[in-house]
């Protein structure tokens, strides 16, 4: 990292005006209004780039959400659907609830997504299970009233039509009569028509099932079955009761949902199946239409995930053809930057240098659009008449993303088009002429602001300022700026960057958390952006705590061979490199080495368990929240991608899991699970509580009846993190 960057960061830490100091407390980082100030989400721009929409939640009720519309040539801003207005508060179907699950929005209530008509004229609205379309004059209609839950609504491009799935199979609307005919039939039992299969929603980042071709005449449907899938049982313990749900689950090693796709034809229901080869065991990765709509683009992964093939369909009668083929030694990392051009060629990422960077196919060619030791990690859009493309990478530092243009008909020197010293996510209309940037910091709350393709004539949509009656502005007097920069990985060559935050006003060493996630396929935590735990680390930070994190080999946006380094061996690298982190923190003055704990949670649970496991001694204390302890237990995709099949290869899983090793835990350990997690099931848990019950280990244990995989919510979120910082204050803090 440069000094000028740590300058900046610096810089902005100071910039706060002063005032009246506040103390932070969990009960006011977990109350209303948010710490971090107004925060849209789910921004987007309208087709024709004059509207701009996002959610936004309430002052008064940060978990509820309202949609709201800014009119970019005036400025003018209005909310369009009041979610207490029209919202029923109905109880959600399960389908939908284990939706909200996958999606990470569970604990969120009111509008949760929308979808824009081709025409910019209206939005469909999902709410309370039904869906409403809404005009930009306010005017609200709505479209369903039934018992259950509409599922992915979506508008057709040309705005007449609304698709939905609704009892497993897919439904069509007429927006001009509201009649409605089912496009699909015998969706029922383990058939679902029109959504994505539990894995595409978990693992892939795929929640469709069907795709529109542009001009309204045909849709791409997938038709899922799962019975291939063994049957689990998992038991959703409530405060009210104990629900138990015959779950079909792919687990590592078991057969998945057999995925097939067709083609309707909307006017007549005619359908031709889609050839996606001879091996029924593959994974439907991706669906796109062609610019022209006369082809169809499908991505098809092999189960191993060593093999992507690009589909071109004929949509007339299903046939497909072999466009071009990804390749990997270890696994092929999903994307959704696949941009179809006028003139029939492709932009497209690849890692097939060893990072993942900007090509243009044409015509069986291939043009190599960027290059460099940095990662690009999406393509926010494509202006074909100026021939730029603008992407979101790291090519500065990995500690931040920023907006890029490339010329898409020669390689070029990506110009940036955003500022540094901000982590920034970036979305445009349809013709790359507008873009909405979210940007923030280690010293700024998200902001977000609407700018020109060339990042000029910047306009606020929320400047979400640190000042005033700004929620966090009482408590800016006390923000520590983090200090970041880089160490040496377990084998001595390797650079790790990390994040580090150290107390003021303490004296002597102090008492250490180390804060891990530690895994693959998502970004690291030395990062310059306000995160969701930045309120909770002040604090800690504020009662003395250093907290400390390094994104290990493994973590991504580091290129494939940094994050190939898990490859059969979980558990492994990860492990080692923070544990070099550790002894790099100890020789540092302001740490007392006796007094590091060690908190993460999901993968950064199981890094807990593994971490006690490995170094007994090292760790006066770790909380480890929902831990994969058995990676047989977890899904299919995300498990075998990293560890293989475990049908063949079954040490690799020995090896990797948590459990065999469990008993060498000498450290005092918390447990923390949601007693209704569908992701890291609870009985991961349950396996570790008996086996060091059996071996007479003792350990602290806090569960948490009808939460899932993220324990989230008014009140609860003060226990769970007053349950922590109790425990830490015993065995840590006391530990001298």
């Amino acid at each position: 990292m440069t000094r000028a960057l740590l300058a900046a960061l610096a810089a902005l830490s100071l910039s706060a005006p002063a005032m009246a100091q506040q103390t932070l407390t969990l009960e006011r980082i977990f109350g209303n209004p948010p710490l971090a100030g107004p925060t849209p989400r789910l921004l987007k721009l309208s087709p024709d780039g004059r509207w701009l929409t996002s959610l936004r939640n309430r002052p008064d009720e940060k978990e509820r959400f309202d949609l709201w519309a800014l009119d970019t040539r005036t400025g003018a801003e209005r909310m369009l659907v009041d979610s207490k207005s029209f919202g029923t508060g109905a109880t959600l179907s399960e389908a939908e609830r284990m939706q909200r699950e996958r999606a990470r929005i569970a604990d969120q209530k009111g509008i949760v997504a929308y979808d824009w008509s081709g025409d910019s004229q209206t939005l469909l609205v999902p709410l309370d299970g039904d869906l409403y379309l809404a005009w930009l004059d306010g005017k609200v209609r709505r479209l369903t009233d039934t018992k259950t839950s509409e599922l992915d609504g979506t508008v057709s491009p040309k705005g007449h039509l609304v698709s939905f799935v609704r009892d497993q199979n897919l439904i069509l609307l007429d927006l001009a009569t509201g009649k409605e005919r089912p496009l699909t039939q015998g969706g029922g039992g383990t058939v679902s028509w029109g959504t994505a299969e539990f894995v595409a929603q978990e693992e892939m980042h795929r929640n469709r099932g069907h795709w529109w071709s542009p001009d309204d005449r045909l849709i791409a449907v997938e038709r899922s079955d799962e019975a291939p899938v063994a049957i689990v049982t998992r038991a959703a313990i409530g405060a009210d009761g104990t629900r138990v749900y015959q779950q079909r689950y792919p687990k590592a090693g078991t057969d998945n949902a057999k995925v097939d796709l067709y083609v309707f034809d909307v006017a007549t229901g005619k359908n031709v199946k889609v050839d996606l080869g001879p091996d029924p065991d593959i994974y439907l990765a991706r669906v796109d239409w062609t610019k022209d709509g006369k082809m169809l683009l499908v991505q098809r992964e092999s189960r191993d995930q060593k093999r992507l093939d690009m589909l071109r369909v004929d949509p007339a009668t299903g046939k497909s053809a072999i466009l071009f083929t990804e390749t990997a030694k270890t696994w092929i990392n999903l994307n959704d930057n696949l941009k179809p051009l006028s003139d029939g060629s492709l932009i497209w990422t690849s890692e097939r240098d060893g990072f993942s960077h900007l090509y243009r196919w044409k015509d069986g060619a291939w043009t190599q659009l960027t290059s460099g030791p940095w990662d690009v990690r999406d393509v926010a859009g494509v202006d074909e008449a100026k021939g730029l493309a603008y992407i979101v990478a790291n090519r500065e530092t990995p500690i931040e993303w920023q907006l890029y243009a490339v010329p898409i008909n020669t390689p070029g020197t990506p110009k940036q088009l955003t500022d540094s010293g901000f982590n920034n996510a970036v979305e445009m209309d349809k013709g790359a002429t507008h873009a909405i940037v979210t940007r923030s910091s280690t010293a700024q709350p998200p902001q977000t602001y609407l700018a020109d393709a060339n990042g000029q004539g910047r306009r606020w949509v929320e400047e979400n300022k640190l000042a005033g009656d700004h929620p966090y502005a009482p408590f800016m007097a006390s923000h520590v700026a983090p200090r970041f920069g880089t160490i040496k990985a377990a084998d001595g060559v390797t650079d790790l960057y990390y994040k580090l935050y150290v107390p003021t006003g303490f004296s002597g060493p102090r008492p250490v958390l180390l804060w891990v996630y530690g895994g693959p396929g998502t970004g690291g935590q030395a990062r310059n952006e306000w995160t969701r735990d930045l309120p909770v680390q002040q604090y800690l930070v504020s009662k003395g705590w250093v907290i400390f994190s390094v994104d290990n080999r493994g973590t991504a946006d580091r290129g494939k061979a940094f994050e190939d380094a898990i490859y059969h061996a979980m558990g492994t690298v990860e492990v080692a490199d923070q544990l070099a982190a550790v002894d790099w923190l100890k020789k540092q003055p302001f740490v007392d080495p006796k007094r590091i704990g060690v908190y993460g949670w999901s993968y950064g649970g199981y890094m807990t368990l593994k971490l006690l496991e490995a170094a007994p001694g090292t760790f006066a204390a770790g909380v480890a929240g929902a831990p994969v302890t058995r990676w047989e237990l977890y899904d299919t995709h995300y498990t075998e991608r990293y560890l293989g099949d475990p049908r063949k290869v079954p040490e690799v899983y020995q090896h990797a899991d948590a459990l065999p090793n469990a008993t060498a835990i000498r450290d005092p350990l918390l447990l923390m699970h949601g007693m209704s997690d569908d992701n890291v099931v609870f009985d991961n848990s349950t396996a570790l509580m008996a086996k060091l019950q059996v071996a007479a280990i003792p350990f602290e244990t806090m569960v948490y009846p009808g939460f899932g995989h993220g324990v989230r919510g008014p009140g609860v979120s003060v226990h769970l993190w007053r349950t922590i910082e109790n425990f830490l204050d015993r065995q840590v803090e006391q530990a001298r």
